[in-house]
């Protein structure tokens, strides 16, 4: 067998995304919270990249007057013709090596903080809220006062440490008895348990729904001794809407037992969100749209929170001179082709966001006028053609983004669904179905819900039809709606 090396050419085309095109879909991508953030990074990263300041006219310091003197070398450089004036000329040679020493010493302008002006970080810091103490420690706050035997207090702190955060003990009080480890025992637990569920908030350590809503009962200063007889004897039932067995086992009229269930759903069935952390994220609309004169609307991009960016004079000037050592040249030039980039990038950001914002106003033009029935169906598709780039750029563009209009915070998703048609050849998206099927269902007579089937059959009467059962209980099911029988009102 020989083996031999042969050269072969070759012609194909390969897509290689340059590290700028991968720069620019990030930052088309991100939202503007974290844009922000971003934008702090690289201006703490990046010794070239600058926060363009306003400057007003009270903020600039009138120069300050220099005194004559003979020897400052800053007298004037007169150059006659007639005589040897062979000192002038050497100082007009040697003039601008002298500016760069200077420069090199002083180093880049750096704007002085006045001292009444206020640093906007620390600010920042000192009104930023404290974090909310959590369950847990909440708990162990309490139970810290609690007087109990020591095998008591450690039968406590045992359950506490299993309460989780909708305030339930998961976990049988036998799975917490640890004989090798603890020396208390399943007594100990049982007692530690019934002063675990009289602390704040009601109803916390409780093992399932039930003991839960006895205990709040329990510690309400009203009575409910007939709700406290609902819930022991009758969860199962109460659960599944069977109020008039209730009644009837009860010996009450029915009237009672709805006057009931109104007590109890004033309850808390998660004590323990009350306390502890709150997570829900503030949202900050990165497009808004205002109505103007006539049926028009005015598109424009939240940016008033975004830094202006720009490069460092004093940078970008010793970049180009030839004195500074390439080591330090090298290393401002990539920093330099960074800024660039990053500014680049957020300016095609903002041009693209725009563009996209303006055509989905242009194509939802009934929705804003009129509300969620007219929203009509718009594939992305469309507004790639109609704006010139490719599907997936609006993707990210609309990704995580929020759109302010007089019907409120949306996520721009929201605007591009499906639909189909009705005879007429009108387009409904399955948005404004939803909203339909939810205003069907709020003007029911809850005495007699309707089916899946009777939906569907209202849906046909408003402009919906060929709609499948499967279809309605699906979106039944995402709007959180239950099925007719537990929406039956006695």
């Amino acid at each position: 067998m020989k083996l031999e090396m042969t050269g072969q050419m070759r012609m194909e085309q390969r897509m290689k995304l340059a590290p700028h095109m991968i720069q620019s879909m990030e930052i088309l991508q991100l939202p503007i919270l974290a844009l922000q953030e971003r934008i702090e990074q690289e201006l703490n990263e990046n010794p070239v990249l600058e926060q363009e300041e306003l400057t007003n006219s009270e903020e600039m310091e009138p120069p300050e007057e220099v005194a004559d003197d003979d020897n400052l070398a800053e007298k004037d450089l007169v150059v006659e013709t007639d005589g040897n004036k062979a000192d002038d000329f050497e100082r007009l040679e040697n003039i601008g090596d002298d500016f760069k020493d200077f420069i090199n010493q002083s180093g880049p302008y750096q704007r002085q903080r006045s001292s009444e002006e206020k640093d906007r970080k620390l600010e920042a810091i000192k009104n930023t809220a404290a974090p909310p103490q959590s369950l847990h420690d909440y708990l162990e706050d309490q139970w810290r006062l609690v007087e109990a035997d020591d095998l008591v207090k450690k039968a406590g702190s045992a359950i506490v440490n299993y309460i989780d955060d909708r305030g339930y003990l998961g976990v049988p009080l036998e799975q917490l008895h640890n004989k090798d480890r603890d020396n208390f025992t399943t007594d100990h637990l049982k007692e530690a348990l019934h002063l675990v569920q009289q602390l704040d908030p009601p109803g916390v350590g409780a093992r399932d729904l039930a003991e839960c809503l006895l205990i709040q009962i329990a510690q309400s200063g009203t009575d409910m001794s007939f709700e406290y007889r609902l819930v022991a004897d009758h969860m199962d039932a109460l659960l599944g809407n069977r109020l008039p067995e209730i009644a009837k086992k009860m010996d009450c009229p029915i009237e009672r037992v709805n006057l009931a269930v109104e007590h109890l759903s004033k309850l808390d069935t998660s004590p323990g969100l009350q306390v502890g952390r709150n997570e829900n994220i503030p949202i900050t609309p990165d497009v808004i749209v205002e109505s103007t004169e006539g049926r028009d609307f005015a598109v424009r991009l939240a940016e008033s929170d975004l830094p202006g960016l720009r490069l460092n004079n004093y940078y970008t000037r010793m970049a180009r001179d030839n004195h500074v050592g390439q080591k330090a040249r090298k290393f401002l030039q990539n920093n330099i082709r960074s800024a660039r980039w990053i500014i680049e990038a957020i300016e095609q950001r903002k041009n693209t966001l725009l563009r996209v914002a303006q055509a989905i106003v242009r194509h939802q033009h009934d929705f804003f006028v009129k509300g969620s029935l007219y929203l009509r169906p718009l594939p992305m598709s469309t507004i790639a053609d109609e704006v010139g780039v490719h599907l997936a750029t609006v993707s990210r563009a609309v990704s995580g983004k929020y759109l302010q209009c007089d019907w409120g915070v949306l996520p721009l998703r929201r605007f591009f669904s499906g639909g189909m048609e009705d005879e007429n050849g009108q387009a409904h998206s399955w948005e404004a179905i939803r909203v339909k099927l939810q205003q069907i269902i709020d003007e029911e007579d809850k005495a007699k819900p309707l089916s899946d089937d009777q939906i569907r059959q209202k849906l046909a009467e408003v402009g919906v039809p060929n709609l499948a059962r499967r279809t309605v209980a699906k979106y039944r099911k995402l709007m959180n709606v239950p099925t007719a029988r537990f929406r039956k009102r006695y």
